[in-house]
């Protein structure tokens, strides 16, 4: 099952998308603002998802926002966890600050106005306040089931599906802080979509991430590879914390940053990056 938010006729809507990513059907639902939130909220009280409302639509015809346009919540972000990246970074900045082996997550948070749609536009803060911006493809969990100190050995039973993000990064800001929120959670730094697939469509522990600068493929790795896997991340998560159905977590990015590089290769005003998941689809966003 593919959930979606998008507007169309000058109204936001929700709904189902096609198997194959053509055809929306909008369901009944009393804030469409919310994106997918009051689904969420009905299946995890173990109510049916409401009836089929309007006409079905080709997805080419709709504007697509974000499954969860505004979280209830900053969302939960997993750094280093992809080992390649984690090398990448060894000769950065970060180098003094590299966790030891394997031992905890490094978990942040970025805030609600992050986010934006799949395909809207990235606003640069400026030079003034940022001069490094980076990109990073991420598989983004999505929580359908609430619960405090979940085991990893239950955790999936917690995950709803995922949705593809773009962690955008202001590396001086972060570097600057040496905590990394603030260089996180300029507005519009996370683009999200295109919609959220469920997890009985797709097991997010073996699938692909792949992000394009301007059609260059610069990053493109297994999710197989993550340091710590995805039931680890929602134990860690939930440990004396009360995770909710719509919470997020992005689960870390692949090597092939633009800070990996050298000499670093930062988004400019024109560019577009676009992150691609097999088994749940595309983002693409410009950078102005």
């Amino acid at each position: 099952m593919r959930l979606a938010s998008w507007r169309w006729g000058g109204t936001d809507h929700v709904g189902l998308i096609s198997p194959d990513g053509r055809e929306a059907t909008p369901l009944a639902c009393a804030d469409a603002s919310r994106g997918v939130q009051p689904l969420l909220e009905a299946l995890a009280e173990g109510r049916p998802l409401p009836r089929e409302a309007g006409t079905r639509l080709p997805v080419s015809a709709i504007t697509l926002r974000a499954p969860l346009p505004r979280p209830h919540r900053n969302l939960f972000c997993v750094g280093r966890n992809y080992r390649a990246h984690a090398a990448e970074l060894a000769g950065t900045v970060f180098r003094d600050s590299l966790p030891k082996e394997d031992e905890w997550p490094i978990v942040f948070t970025k805030t609600p106005q992050t986010v934006i749609g799949p395909y809207d536009t990235v606003r640069l803060p400026g030079r003034a306040v940022t001069e490094q911006i980076d990109y990073e493809s991420e598989l983004a969990i999505v929580i359908g089931r609430p619960g405090r100190d979940i085991p990893r050995s239950r955790a999936m039973e917690h995950v709803l599906g995922y949705t593809v993000v773009n962690d955008v990064s202001a590396r001086d800001v972060q570097t600057r802080h040496q905590q990394w929120d603030l260089g996180k959670s300029f507005d519009t730094f996370c683009p999200m979509g295109p919609w959220i697939v469920t997890a009985d469509e797709l097991d997010g522990r073996a699938t692909r991430v792949r992000g394009w600068v301007n059609g260059e493929l610069r990053q493109d790795g297994a999710t197989s590879d993550m340091i710590f896997d995805i039931p680890t991340l929602v134990e860690t998560c939930s440990r004396g914390i009360t995770l909710l159905p719509g919470d997020v977590i992005a689960t870390g990015t692949p090597s092939g940053v633009g800070m990996g590089f050298k000499p670093p290769r930062w988004l400019q005003a024109g560019d577009v990056f676009k992150v691609e998941i097999d088994g749940i689809g595309a983002i693409e966003n410009r950078f102005q």
